[in-house]
């Protein structure tokens, strides 16, 4: 098979899934694109925190706000689920570093809904449209079940997504340095069983994932042979076999490049 191929059969697969499922792939090294509802929008869960640290970063860049400005988290604060700041007795003073690691590397949703709160949505979202984005949006905090009952989503578009990954790999998003701190720091993610899940670390991985009931993401780059942006956004789906998909699809699109 050839990379077409391949893709076009990752397509009929996610045919036969149920749900909203979206796809988009960029070979970084030919420029060819593929993608399957790849300018629609799509619940976001943890994809969201990429573009929440792009404007973390870029905001200190503009002298607006320090990596190393400390923010007091109550314990009033703190989120369930995944993340550290959970299991620190009562309130914690933590820097905004620190923060964005913590949000992106093991999904810590307390630092999250942290920064969400220190740099205000409403400037997220300009800083998105800045970027070009029309179907990433943020609009609510993490867990926020009032919202959340009056459909009031996060929601992340794979195109406008890999788009942002592929500017951070070039050295484009702010200055080469400040583009080579997100590449670390996404290749640190530990949550990693899905693009990862059949590589088995063969190649390193870029990347950043979401899951929530009926809903699994990861987006990221892969470096293959040749690298490529890979974008796997899914909700009201049959979590198991759509990861699954994932798992299956990054593997054979590195394997197809390792024996042409």
């Amino acid at each position: 098979m050839n990379e077409l191929q391949v893709l076009e059969s990752i397509k009929s697969r996610m045919e036969n899934l149920p749900g909203h499922l979206g796809f988009y792939y960029k070979n970084l090294v030919t420029g060819f694109e593929y993608g399957v509802g790849e300018d629609e929008a799509y619940l976001a869960a943890s994809v969201i925190k990429f573009p929440l640290y792009l404007y973390v970063l870029n905001e200190c860049e503009k002298g607006n706000m320090s990596r190393d400005d400390r923010l007091l988290v109550t314990a009033e604060e703190k989120m369930p689920s995944f993340g550290a700041l959970t299991l620190f007795t009562g309130d914690v003073e933590v820097d905004i570093a620190t923060l964005c690691r913590l949000m992106i590397d093991i999904i810590d949703n307390t630092a999250t809904n942290k920064l969400i709160n220190h740099c205000g949505i409403d400037n997220v979202n300009a800083f998105l449209g800045e970027m070009g984005c029309k179907n990433t949006v943020l609009r609510r905090l993490l867990f926020d079940s009032e919202a959340s009952a009056k459909g009031i989503q996060n929601t992340v578009c794979p195109k406008e997504i890999g788009s942002m990954l592929e500017k951070v790999y070039r050295g484009e998003f702010i200055n080469e340095a400040v583009s080579a701190e997100v590449m670390d720091t996404l290749k640190k993610q530990q949550i990693d069983h899905k693009l990862n899940g059949r590589l088995c670390d063969a190649v390193p991985i870029a990347h950043k994932t979401g899951e929530d009931d009926n809903l699994s993401n990861d987006v990221g780059i892969i470096f293959a042979k040749e690298l490529f942006v890979i974008c796997f956004t899914g909700h009201d789906t049959e979590v198991y076999p759509w990861e699954d998909l994932i798992r299956n699809a990054a593997w054979e699109l590195v394997k197809v490049q390792e024996e042409r």
